[in-house]
């Protein structure tokens, strides 16, 4: 993101206009972070802002491109020939690799390509264009073409048109070589996975699976190796086998990408999994946070998960497995604030247990005898919030996935000066 803000905040320059970059970032933060806003789309939003506030054309701002296409004048080009953001372009192209998303934003996103290169494209769920369909050929009349850490991609949007073809169009070996046609992608490290739509294969220990809520995942968590950890996604449509907490595997075929400069690798229909005989380690990831616990979440307490893949039950219901007989466990999802920062944390049954002082065994009897699950989170509130605790674990997205906690008697009074003198300042 700090890269994206630089990059508007030199372009404005260009024209003459100095644009404070804490204002650039806090634009584009409060998009992504707050409205889950997609980057590429919040760029736009706040060049568009700023060019407002500062009354300039957005010709001055795109070198005289246009924003809105041209039938007439829109060329056609080979994707070789995308060289520069913002361009409005024809291309013919087949659909090589259709991705899954979890974003909501997002209608499809995958891989193209003609017989001189492949590129990614995106298709926003907001505009009515229909799905495209993998391993066929279409004509995409006025895409934008926008550029994102010296890569390239190109956007579908309301004034694109889409037309099947029936010429198959020959394609240039691609990022997705070795995937679909037996032979695996290159085996790399953790760490070094690092540019968007690539296939890798990975040797990976399972550090951590978490619970999810959308039907189309089949299971998400954190995978490592010696030189680091990232975040995984399993789609359902890849139909593979449950991956086991604390086992070491070899992903082949996984796709990387890259989102809010985030890397994530996910698993479809050409990836494969071997679980190996041995216990690769995974190099440490974690940071401590302390402060007061200000509340215990809904969803926390006595949960029920889904005997086959661990998912806390909806209404009795697993997201994959439908109507289940749920076996209990206990969680807490915790808000801890230091005074400047209101960070979400997430701890397991055995630290559940051991800073609320209520058991499993406990949990459900209390439960049985009030008839109501509820009364769990009730206690828990009542023990905890005001209480200072300081975790540590690994994070990931918005949370803190607990590794240990332990209680504070009093704020450290160091940090309780720092707050003060804050205070005082504002």
């Amino acid at each position: 993101m700090d890269k994206t803000a630089e990059s508007i905040k030199s372009k404005f320059l260009e024209l003459g206009v100095d644009i404070p970059l804490e204002d650039i970032v806090e634009r584009l933060d409060k998009l992504v972070t707050k409205f889950k806003v997609p980057l590429d789309e919040a760029r736009r939003s706040v060049i568009t802002y700023f060019l407002k506030e500062n009354n300039l054309d957005r010709n001055a701002f795109f070198g005289g491109q246009s924003t809105t296409p041209d039938s007439r004048s829109t060329p056609d080009v080979k994707l070789n020939g995308i060289d520069e953001g913002g361009k409005w372009v024809n291309i013919k192209a087949k659909v090589l690799q259709l991705w899954d998303s979890s974003h909501e934003s997002v209608s499809q996103v995958g891989i193209i390509g003609d017989e001189t290169a492949t590129i990614k494209f995106i298709k926003w769920s907001r505009d009515t264009i229909p799905d495209v369909e993998e391993g066929k050929s279409y004509y995409f009349k006025n895409v934008v073409s926008n550029e994102w850490n010296g890569r390239f991609e190109i956007t579908l949007n309301k004034n694109t048109v889409v037309e099947e073809i029936d010429e198959d169009i020959e394609v240039i070996s691609s990022p997705m070589a070795g995937a679909g046609d037996g032979q695996p992608a290159p085996i790399v490290n953790v760490a070094d996975i690092a540019e968007d739509g690539k296939w890798v294969s990975i040797r990976a220990k399972v550090s951590q699976l978490w619970d999810n809520s959308h039907e189309s995942i089949s299971q998400v968590g954190l995978v490592g190796d010696s030189t680091g950890t990232i975040k995984f996604i399993k789609w359902t449509s890849a139909e593979l086998p449950d991956l086991t907490e604390g086992s070491s595997y070899l992903f082949n075929n996984v796709v990387a990408q890259e989102w809010n400069e985030k890397f994530s690798v996910t698993l479809n229909k050409n990836s494969s999994i071997e679980e190996l005989d041995e216990d690769i380690e995974v190099a440490s990831s974690s940071i401590i946070f302390a402060g007061a616990m200000v509340d215990v979440q809904s969803g926390s307490g006595l949960i029920k998960r889904c005997p086959e893949c661990k998912r806390a039950l909806t209404k009795g219901a697993c997201m994959e497995h439908g109507k289940v007989d749920g076996t209990y466990d206990l969680r807490i999802k915790a808000v801890l604030d230091d005074g400047n920062t209101a960070q979400e944390s997430i701890l397991k049954r055995e630290l559940a247990e051991q800073i609320s002082g209520i058991t499993l065994d406990d949990a459900i009897s209390m439960a049985a005898d009030a008839l109501d699950q509820g009364v769990v989170l009730d206690q828990m509130r009542l023990k905890l919030l005001g209480k200072y605790f300081t975790v540590t674990g690994s994070k990931v997205d918005r949370y803190i996935l607990v590794d240990s906690i332990e209680p504070q008697d009093e704020m450290d009074m160091e940090m309780l000066d720092e707050l003060i003198a804050d205070a005082e300042m504002i």
